[in-house]
């Protein structure tokens, strides 16, 4: 038997490597003469650099600025193939919520600029096409920091250079392209996105993940009236309109490479997967196994292990489904070719009550899922 290995992270617990590590376990433990190809997912957010590093991909390591100046280590990853070299970066790494405090005030200042300094490091590699993974990002800049470590410079009225951050977008009045980085221009951008949401309005970038990032009412204001300006500059020096679905991902990430490069925003698991060569590991599988750390009605919107599933289901390949919680029926599962489900909530330790020890699971996340794995396959 060949069994296909893919989950996602289990966020809080487990890398996505970490869970295909312990699902295999549980796996051959029942079946030990089975091939267990252990094979991380990801759907364009965080967890796309880990799966292209265990598809094959050299990770390196630069010192950049975080999204409040303060410098951080950033991973990314680039793969050079049939004369062509791609990289890999996600803004989280140097520009990701986990890197600040989220106060009203730090959501106003966090800015995209060391995203554009690992850009720069891709292009001094020689990258020819860049993928942009932009989950979990702190700013809501418009993309204007990673351009502004590139070369770019937007100005106020008085032809001073704005400071960074989204807070300070209302005060352009335009842009100086002259000092753009010129291997710009020979590079493809490929950014994953699977929100489709515009880059402002009640439904964009500000109004719906500024929260998140510590915006409270003023400072949403602030920032949705800053993007707008952003898209009417923009458009003003490209002729070129960003306030396109899905241009309000990564706190309207893509706007400013949507308008400056040639950028095309494409769906964060297809990309991924054509990156890693997910199908050439399908078509040798007779089982798959998948999950995540929580099993919800967003997972079934294209999420990783679903579009996963699809895939397989496509292929006539079954598909089991492990996961910290499953918050879906098994006919909303079945619906997608899953034909089998375990969650760690079930094999945790219990609490006086009888309820499952959340924490517990959460902390042993790797015991537990081995187990799960287990008993699922015993049962299958």
């Amino acid at each position: 038997m060949r069994i296909l290995i893919a989950p996602d992270k289990f966020k809080g617990s487990l890398t996505a490597s970490e869970a295909a590590s312990a699902i295999a376990e549980g796996a051959l433990r029942v079946y030990p003469d089975a091939v267990a190809t252990q094979f991380p997912v990801a759907d364009g957010g965080e967890g796309t650099l880990e799966a292209a590093v265990a598809a094959g991909y050299e990770e390196r390591i630069n010192a950049v600025t975080g999204p409040i100046v303060k410098p951080v280590g950033a991973a990314w990853a680039v793969r050079t193939e049939s004369g062509a070299t791609t990289a890999v970066i996600e803004t989280a790494q140097a520009s990701g919520l986990a890197l600040m405090e989220p106060t009203p005030e730090n959501s106003l200042r966090a800015h995209s600029y060391g995203c554009g300094q690992l850009i720069s490091a891709a292009l001094d590699a020689g990258a020819t096409e860049i993928v942009l993974g932009v989950g979990g990002s702190a700013m809501t800049d418009g993309g204007s920091g990673a351009l502004r470590a590139l070369g770019l410079k937007p100005l106020d009225v008085a032809g001073n250079v704005v400071p960074l951050g989204g807070g300070s977008l209302a005060d352009v009045v335009s842009v100086d392209i002259s000092e753009l980085d010129l291997r710009l221009s020979g590079v493809k951008f490929r950014i994953a996105v699977d929100v489709r949401n515009p880059l402002h309005g009640p439904e964009g970038a500000a109004y719906v993940f500024g929260p998140q990032k510590g915006a409270d009412a003023d400072a949403v204001e602030k920032l949705d009236a800053g993007l707008r300006n952003w898209a009417t500059i923009l458009q003003s020096a490209t002729g070129r309109d960003v306030n396109v679905p899905g241009a309000g991902a990564a706190g309207g990430f893509p706007a400013s490479f949507l308008a400056l490069t040639n950028a095309t925003l494409e769906g964060g698991f297809a990309l991924v997967a054509g990156l890693t060569g997910l199908a050439e590991q399908l078509e040798q599988a007779d089982l798959v196994i998948t999950g995540e750390g929580s099993m919800d009605s967003q997972s079934l919107t294209g999420k990783a292990p679903i579009a996963l599933a699809d895939s397989a289901r496509e292929r006539g390949i079954p598909v089991l489904v492990v996961a910290g919680r499953i918050l879906v029926t098994p006919e909303d599962l079945a619906g997608h070719g899953v034909v089998g489900a375990a969650q760690l909530l079930d094999v945790a330790q219990r609490k006086s009550d009888g309820a499952p020890d959340v924490a517990d699971a959460v902390a042993n996340a790797a015991k537990y899922l081995t187990v799960a794995t287990s008993q699922l396959l015993e049962g299958a």
